[in-house]
C-alpha cells in the first residue's frame, strides 16, 4: 500500500491474484462473460456527469470531524439493497422522511447536531457468503444486487450484465435529484415536523412524536419572536443530506472517479461517503487500495474477527494523515462479541491518538433464519447491541458517535418485535426486501427514541465531569 496510487491501481492486485488462481468472485466482484461490453460500459460512465461533487464530500468530512470530536452524531440508514423494481418517488420520500424523523428525535434528545447520511442512490451491490446458491437441486450464481445481476432464479437473470451499471447511474441520478429537492426545497422545514408522520406508526410512537413536535413548534415560535426566522437561519427550513454505499463493484467506482478542479485531488463521485465491508477489508486487497486514494470520507466495517493490530493498520492505510472526519469505523458484531472485543479496539485507537468516528451497525450480526424460511432480525437483539455499544464507549471514555441502520419508510414486516409486536408468523404479511430484512418506520422511530435517551444520559454525564 506504499506504491503510487491511481484510480486503476487496484487492478494490479486483482490481476496478480488471478495469476495465482483466484477469480473476481474472490473479491466479491463478478466475472463478466462479455469483456468488450464491460469496457464499453466503463468508458461510457467515465464521461458521464458526476453524481456528487468534491465540495459536497468535503463538507461531509467537516461534519464528520465534529462527530469524531464528540460534538455531533452520525445517523446513516436506508435500504439493504436498492432495486430497480422498487424505484418510486414515494419510496424515496418515505425513507427520507423516516430519517428526518429519527434525526429530529436524536437532535432533540441529545442536544447536538445530527449528520444525516442515506444508504441511497448507489446501494445496488451486495457481498455474498457463497458464489452460488441451490434451489430444488438447481445451482445458479448468487444474486449480487441489481447492479450486477437479477433476483429471479433463472440462468438468464443470474448472468452478470455490465449494462446494469448504466441503469444504476441513471436511477442514482434521479434519486439524488429528488433528495436534493426534499432537503433544500422546503420539505425538511422544521415547521413541517408534524407533517412527517406516517399513518402506520403505532399510537404510542405517534403520541410521543407529536408531543416532541409540539415542543419544537413552541421553540420555533419563540425564535421567530426574537427575529430568528428561516430566512435568517437556513437550518430551520432546509437540511444537509448526504449519500453513501458500499464500494463493492470497483469497475463502477473507478469509472465514477474524477479529479477535483479546485484541489487536484481524486474523488469518487458516485457518493459522498463510501465504505468497505467485512468481507472486503483485506489490507492487501483491491478495495482498501482503491479507497485509500480518494478524497471522500470513507468507512470500514469492523467485525468480531478484527484485531487491534489489523484495525490500526487499516487506519494507517485509509487515514494516514489522521484527519478527523476521514474515517468511520462501523462495528457489526452482535451484543456479546461487541462487549468482549470492542474495548480492546477502542483502547488501541485511543492509545495511538487516532481521530475516527465510531458508529454501530446493529443489523448484520443479528440476521437469523426462522422455521418458516424467512431471514429476519430481532428488534430486541438490535437494541441489545446498541445498548452494549453505548455502554462500552461510556466505560472507555470514548464517543459513541453514530448509528448505521438498514431501514425503509415502508410498512414492511421483515424484522420481528418492536412495539408493533411483529411475530415470525407475520413476516409474510409484507416481506418485500430483495436481500436482508429492514426495520420499518415504526421500529426505526422507536429505536431513535431509545437512542436519544442514551445520548441524553451521555450528555448529562459529560457535563457533570466538566
Amino acid at each position: 500500500m506504499t506504491g503510487t496510487w491511481t484510480p486503476e491501481s487496484w487492478r494490479s492486485i486483482v490481476d496478480a491474484a488471478i495469476r495465482d488462481g483466484k477469480t473476481f468472485e474472490s473479491f466479491q466482484m463478478p466475472t463478466y462473460p462479455d469483456a468488450a461490453a464491460l469496457t464499453h460500459t466503463e468508458e461510457t460512465l467515465k464521461v458521464m456527469p458526476p453524481l456528487v461533487f468534491a465540495g459536497e464530500a468535503r463538507n461531509l468530512k467537516k461534519h464528520l470531524a465534529e462527530v469524531a470530536e464528540g460534538r455531533a452524531f452520525l445517523l446513516q440508514g436506508g435500504d439493504c439493497a436498492e432495486s430497480f423494481a422498487e424505484f418510486r418517488a414515494d419510496n424515496i420520500r418515505d425513507t427520507f422522511r423516516v430519517l428526518l424523523q429519527m434525526a429530529v428525535v436524536l437532535t432533540f434528545g441529545a442536544a447536538c447536531p445530527v449528520v444525516k447520511v442515506g444508504r441511497m442512490a448507489g446501494q445496488f451491490a451486495k457481498p455474498r457468503s457463497a458464489p452460488t446458491e441451490t434451489f430444488d437441486g438447481v445451482e445458479l450464481p448468487s444474486y449480487r444486487g441489481d447492479m450486477i445481476n437479477g433476483p429471479d432464479f433463472t440462468p438468464a437473470d443470474r448472468i452478470p450484465d455490465p449494462q446494469r451499471m448504466l441503469r444504476v447511474y441513471n436511477q442514482a441520478a434521479a434519486t439524488l435529484n429528488l433528495l436534493r429537492a426534499f432537503a433544500e426545497g422546503g420539505y425538511a422545514d422544521l415547521h413541517k415536523v408534524h407533517q412527517w408522520t406516517l399513518g402506520f406508526v403505532s399510537a404510542e410512537q405517534s403520541t410521543r412524536y407529536q408531543e416532541m413536535a409540539d415542543r419544537i413548534q413552541e421553540t420555533l415560535g419563540f425564535m421567530e419572536a426574537c427575529g430568528l426566522t428561516g430566512d435568517r437561519v437556513p437550518q430551520i427550513r432546509k437540511t444537509d443530506f448526504y449519500t453513501s454505499h458500499e464500494a463493492l463493484l470497483l469497475p463502477y467506482e473507478q469509472a465514477m472517479t474524477r479529479v477535483d478542479s479546485t484541489t487536484g485531488d481524486w474523488y469518487c463521485c458516485s457518493a459522498h461517503l463510501l465504505w468497505i465491508g467485512e468481507r472486503t477489508r483485506d489490507l492487501t486487497g483491491p478495495h482498501v487500495e482503491f479507497l485509500r486514494g480518494v478524497g471522500n470520507p470513507v468507512g470500514v466495517k469492523v467485525g468480531p474477527s478484527t484485531t487491534p493490530e489489523t484495525l490500526l493498520r487499516l487506519c494507517d492505510a485509509l487515514n494516514p494523515q489522521n484527519e478527523a472526519g476521514r474515517l468511520t469505523l462501523i462495528t457489526r458484531m452482535g451484543a456479546g462479541p461487541l462487549q468482549e472485543k470492542l474495548p480492546a479496539l477502542i483502547r488501541a485507537v485511543q492509545a495511538e491518538g487516532r481521530k475516527v468516528v465510531w458508529s454501530c451497525d446493529p443489523m448484520h450480526a443479528n440476521t437469523i433464519k426462522v422455521a418458516n424460511g424467512y431471514k429476519t432480525r430481532s428488534f430486541d437483539s438490535i437494541l441489545a447491541e446498541l445498548k452494549a455499544f453505548f455502554a462500552v464507549h461510556r466505560a472507555e471514555g470514548s464517543h459513541a458517535g453514530g448509528l448505521h441502520f438498514e431501514l425503509t419508510g415502508r410498512d414492511v414486516t421483515e424484522c420481528i418485535g418492536g412495539s408493533q409486536e411483529i411475530t415470525e408468523a407475520r413476516l409474510g404479511d409484507a416481506y418485500h426486501t430483495f436481500c436482508d430484512p429492514r426495520l420499518n418506520a415504526a421500529q426505526s422511530l422507536e429505536l431513535a427514541f431509545l437512542v436519544a435517551e442514551a445520548l441524553k444520559e451521555e450528555r448529562t454525564r459529560v457535563a457533570a465531569l466538566a
